[in-house]
């Protein structure tokens, strides 16, 4: 019997003209690993939570979902059968402590003491969670949250497991050990798991079947292998162009020229570039060598605590950011990046050390979440919102600037991830600050998002703004960043420009470097990886 069976489903939410979802059919049997992709907006999210009737968004919907064979699940069948993890963390979590948490689903369940005891202990086992088993969910890492989410679903014994981009807030190492914990899952445990994810280069390789959606329509379902021809071949730009969502060695095989034998892990493609580079010369594409201007701003010796009774969250931090560059900041969860943001822009004052600017100049930051900065209802009055101040000349260059002209109408909390985001970073520049804080800005985008708003970026850089960005993207960093600055438990450890950078370390670096080092000259991104054509 198929675990899930979705016949010709439609789903509009009230007062929008267009469906979220248009006639989809797919079917995941019973112990598949399945991804669901596609571009932001694309229809992913609306068709996964409609899977799970309790929490399926309210609109218009036709079709039929069926799960192991029925149309609809009493509640308690239905939480005994599918468990869902969402894209952020805490909106999940709803007890104090991690033990607690295992157990709520069960407790509401009624079952048995001694059996809600066996389970949460083996649970706690199976996903090595013993060493904080007792510790206050408020302590735990975004990663570590993310596993619990993973566990109580676990722990209910569900049949399905449905992930909605559940890496999209973790940083990318906590997102590879979500990602092969889920893996272990599957293969393990058996389970069926359907998972919406941008990450592809960590999934790809992993998963039975491939689903790939774009407005609101399923337009393929196949192998992994046959979803790389898929794109490649397309007609449909729109659909073409979802490529650079591919795993790196993908993109780098199909860059010089593979069309059948495509590698989609880091092994796979240096095994091929290997074979590749015996009968072709392969160079590195150097772009012109970043030079760094007078220093725009400098922070010496910065600590700086919450509370008096937390640790010190940055411990002595030193930093330069030079005058109109793009300057990224990586690191772990909690090492202090979003910390030194506020410092940086005067939300947060030091207890020691301080910040000094070759200049007076003005201050623009986009926290992790975009939507605090509208105010009103619709993106038209948002952007209008300082017009006294604001020529009508400069609000239309920034619309333009932004692709917004077909948005003005809508509410701002309507708007997708990506959109929403440019939307943000569009209202912050219209009061043209010469420096932008940027928290997170690619956080949950598709690769077409991220292009679209690493162009945008360098088109601010020419006009002169410096840019800091405080991000998980490695590989965003890399293709947009002139300097990136690593950070280790609140300082700054490691900083150089963004090729020296990445190709010196071994986690924090990119697919490029992993799959080129020690075959030829390393890349750190795609774009730098070309052919020669001698032969």
């Amino acid at each position: 019997m198929d675990a899930i069976e979705v016949r010709g489903f439609s789903f509009s939410y009230p007062g929008s003209e267009a469906p979220a979802v248009q006639d989809a059919s797919l079917t995941v049997q019973t112990g598949e690993y399945v991804v669901l992709c596609g571009k932001s907006g694309s229809g992913k999210t609306t068709l996964l939570r409609s899977i799970k009737k309790e929490i399926a968004p309210v609109g218009r919907r036709t079709g039929t979902i069926l799960i192991n064979g029925k149309d609809v699940l009493p509640v308690e069948e239905s939480a005994r059968t599918i468990g869902f993890v969402m894209q952020d963390p805490d909106n999940q979590i709803v007890t104090d402590t991690v033990w607690h948490e295992l157990a709520f689903g069960l407790e509401n369940l009624g079952i048995g003491t001694e059996t809600i005891r066996r389970r949460v202990a083996e649970t706690a086992h199976f996903f090595g969670i013993q060493s904080w088993f007792e510790k206050s969910v408020f302590e735990l890492s975004g990663g570590q949250k993310q596993i619990l989410n993973l566990a109580a679903a676990i722990a209910m014994q569900t049949d399905v497991v449905i992930l909605d981009e559940p890496t999209a807030q973790l940083d990318p190492i906590a997102a590879k050990e979500f990602l092969q914990m889920l893996h272990r899952v599957n293969d393990e445990l058996g389970k069926t798991v359907l998972l919406s994810e941008h990450r592809l280069d960590d999934v790809l390789p992993a998963c039975d079947t491939v689903v790939y959606m774009d407005t609101g329509r399923i337009y393929f379902a196949g192998a992994p292998g046959e979803f790389v021809g898929f794109l490649g071949g397309n007609e449909n730009e729109s659909i073409k162009e979802y490529s650079i969502s591919l795993p790196v060695p993908a993109r780098i095989a199909a860059r010089l020229g593979e069309v059948r034998d495509i590698p989609l892990t880091v092994k796979e493609g240096r095994n091929w570039l290997k074979d590749f580079s015996s009968v072709a010369k392969l160079c590195r594409s150097d772009g012109e060598p970043w030079e760094r201007e007078d220093v725009l701003l400098q922070a010496k010796d910065i600590w700086y605590r919450y509370n008096k009774q937390d640790d010190f969250a940055l411990q002595g931090l030193n930093l330069e950011i030079g005058r109109n560059e793009i300057h990224c900041i990586v690191g772990g969860n909690g090492s202090g990046k979003s910390t030194f943001l506020g410092v940086a822009a005067g939300v947060f004052k030091p207890a020691r050390g301080k910040v000094q600017f070759a200049d007076t100049l003005k201050t623009g930051m986009l926290s992790q979440n975009p939507k605090t900065l509208f105010v009103c209802d619709s993106l038209r009055e948002d952007l209008r919102e300082h017009e006294k101040g604001i020529a009508e000349e400069s609000i239309q260059e920034i619309i333009h600037l932004f692709g917004l002209g077909g948005l003005l109408a809508r509410h701002p909390y309507d708007l997708s991830g990506g959109e929403m985001q440019k939307a943000a970073l569009a209202k912050l520049l219209l009061l043209d600050p010469d420096l932008l804080l940027l928290d997170e800005p690619v956080k949950g985008l598709d690769a077409f998002a991220k292009s679209e708003l690493g162009a945008v970026l360098k088109q601010l850089q020419k006009r002169g703004k410096t840019i800091v960005i405080v991000t998980h993207d490695l590989e965003f960093a890399a293709q947009y960043a002139n300097r990136v600055s690593m950070m280790f438990l609140g300082n700054v450890i490691a900083e150089d420009s963004a090729k020296e950078f990445f190709i010196s370390n071994s986690f924090y670096t990119t697919g490029a470097s992993r799959m080129t080092r020690g075959i030829m000259e390393e890349c750190s991104t795609v774009g730098e990886v070309c052919l020669c054509k001698t032969r």
